[in-house]
């Protein structure tokens, strides 16, 4: 994991061609033992029992709490079991392992599409909420999977710079960047100088004049770290990066929609977890998150070090989502 709270989600944008390739190695060498259970028995009602799947970094480990939480309050048995990746989970959450899992609309949309058409496949997600959800969703049903409704909450690569260097140049948006005509080095992936949605993007769809990058991770301290010294001058980390702040580092806007709708929602099994009442009790909580409040929630867990269940039940009492 890199030391941000989103810092697997990039990697999930990233790398889906990549890492599809690797799903027969990686579930003969795990077989059905990679379920570790985080929270096994846990207590709650008589509507059955139902198991939230999490892919173990922080912000996913977080949301399958919020899930397991509403879903124990709305009278459901609940568990969440972690499987370190996609590659694991989702065969998983097809053979009924595990019932729900927290997605991403566009990275889970393309997964699936290389998963059906090979790595050659053409992309099916883009900026568009709706347009990806419908794309997602004609690979996940024939699978047996329910995509869930996606709500506002959005966890996708993204691009900063420090606030000094914002306000000595009037930057707000990458667009404001693109007409500075400013020479930029950019601190991530060593992948980012091929990535669509990195370099080549920012070069074609902003004018962006990136003249090196440096390969220090996606958010990562050591990333961060060189643009708040001035050594870079942009990092590419995720819209819920729960440190910029710490390193005195502000977002530029997305304002031409480079990235993909990676919007945050719920993915079940439609035979173990589908229906109405499900739907219903999860979409209670896809209604009020939002960007912010995630990178809050994730910066409570990382930086504060606070445990993942405590932050769930305290946010899902705030927003008046399950009984204290």
């Amino acid at each position: 994991m890199n030391n941000t709270a989103g810092g697997s989600r990039t990697v999930r944008t990233a790398s889906a061609v990549l890492a599809v390739a690797a799903l027969t190695a990686g579930l003969a060498g795990c077989g059905g033992e990679s379920l570790e259970s985080k929270q096994p028995g846990s207590s709650g009602g008589g509507k059955g029992e139902l198991v939230v799947g999490s892919a173990g970094f922080t912000e996913s480990t977080l949301m399958a709490q919020l899930y397991a939480q509403l879903l124990r309050d709305a009278g459901y048995t609940t568990s969440v079991r972690t499987l370190k990746n996609r590659e694991l989970y989702e065969p998983a959450l097809e053979k009924g392992q595990i019932d729900i899992v927290p997605e991403y609309a566009a990275t889970l949309a393309e997964f699936l599409n290389v998963k059906e058409n090979g790595q050659k496949a053409k992309p099916v997600a883009s900026s568009d909420v709706a347009a990806t959800v419908a794309a997602l969703k004609k690979f996940a049903e024939p699978r047996g999977l329910e995509v869930l409704p996606a709500g506002e909450a959005v966890d996708q690569n993204a691009f900063a710079v420090t606030k000094e260097f914002a306000r000595k140049h009037e930057l707000k948006t990458l667009s404001d960047l693109g007409r500075s005509g400013l020479d930029i080095e950019l601190a991530a992936g060593d992948e980012c100088s091929v990535r669509p949605f990195c370099k080549p993007g920012l070069e074609k769809k902003y004018g962006i004049s990136i003249s090196s990058v440096d390969p220090k991770g996606v958010g990562t301290t050591p990333a961060k770290q060189a643009v708040k010294d001035g050594t870079d001058q942009m990092v590419l980390t995720t819209t819920t990066d729960a440190t910029l702040r710490d390193f005195g580092l502000v977002l530029l806007e997305d304002d031409k929609k480079l990235q993909n709708a990676d919007n945050v929602l719920p993915v079940a099994n439609a035979e173990s977890a589908g229906g109405k009442d499900v739907r219903a009790v999860l979409g209670k909580l896809t209604k009020v998150l939002t960007t912010r409040d995630l990178v809050e929630l994730n910066r409570s867990i990382d930086a504060e070090r606070r445990k993942p269940a405590d932050v769930a039940r305290e946010y899902l009492e705030s927003k008046g989502l399950i009984t204290k």
